[in-house]
């Protein structure tokens, strides 16, 4: 049984209390306090902490999603649309559906304290920096939805970041390889357009978050660091839901193909 069904099946040791169990208990109903009233003598082991941190990442992204969506003042379809399109890449049960519905539209409200429930998610996932970073890019991809960062969006985002341990030039580079990931995504890979390709090739680089006159060592040196902190085993082990296991294959395989158009770009080149 995981997390959620460990959460709703009242076999959770452990009750997610603070700013994220206060968010969850309202999306969930009474649900929440059947399940975890009088669990705190219960002993499950090793896996307790993981357990823990998959039920505050879970609850903090589609919370902050909402926030992020409502920062210019107007919550757009298309923001709405990528919400539901990270519901369905998680393959959520109507349960977790709802609740993440449910969680998105408290971030929207005027008073929601999105400081108090980022600064818990922080620590709740201590120095686990990948899972961040995951979180981070989970949340720039609702900014970038309708392919414009506004002014309060980018505030929000840097505000978001530095709480939990970033430096704004780590936010500005994670920025620009999602924003180059979005661009990249749109190119015709088959690479019959020469000029596409060219085009193709620029956004790959910084995808890759190198220059192009980056050795092949440095480069190949930076494909493995962003394979490394996007592993899908990796990150689930440090508390990554297992329902967002899908997205994280996805982005490693965005970041394998960008490589390998690289390498193929520079020996067709030399």
């Amino acid at each position: 049984m995981n997390w959620w069904g460990k959460l709703i099946g009242g076999v959770l040791g452990f009750a997610l209390v603070g700013p994220l169990g206060a968010l969850l208990g309202a999306a969930l109903g009474h649900s929440l306090d059947k399940g975890i009233k009088g669990l705190e003598s219960v002993n499950l082991g090793s896996g307790q902490d993981q357990e823990r941190i998959q039920l505050a990442f879970f609850t903090a992204t589609f919370s902050i999603m909402g926030r992020v969506a409502k920062a210019d003042g107007i919550v757009s379809e298309t923001e709405i649309e990528i919400a539901r399109q990270t519901m369905g890449k998680m393959q959520l049960s109507e349960e977790q559906k709802k609740a993440a519905i449910n969680l998105f539209n408290q971030g929207k409200e005027a008073g929601f304290d999105y400081l108090s429930v980022i600064d818990q998610l922080k620590h709740e996932c201590g120095r686990k920096t990948n899972l961040l970073r995951m979180f981070m890019e989970i949340q720039l991809s609702t900014a970038l939805a309708d392919n414009v960062l506004h002014p309060e969006e980018q505030r929000l985002l840097i505000e978001i970041a530095e709480h939990l341990g970033f430096q704004k030039r780590h936010f500005e580079q994670i920025l620009a390889m999602m924003t180059a990931q979005k661009r990249y995504s749109h190119f015709d890979h088959s690479g019959s357009n020469q000029i596409n390709e060219h085009d193709a090739v620029e956004e790959a680089y910084k995808v890759l978050g190198v220059q192009q006159t980056c050795s092949d060592a440095e480069l190949k040196k930076a494909y493995r660091k962003l394979i490394s902190q996007h592993h899908p085993d990796k990150l689930v082990s440090k508390g990554l839901p297992e329902e967002m296991m899908k997205m994280a294959t996805e982005k490693t395989r965005e970041i394998r193909d960008a490589y390998e158009r690289i390498k193929k770009f520079r020996a067709h080149s030399s």
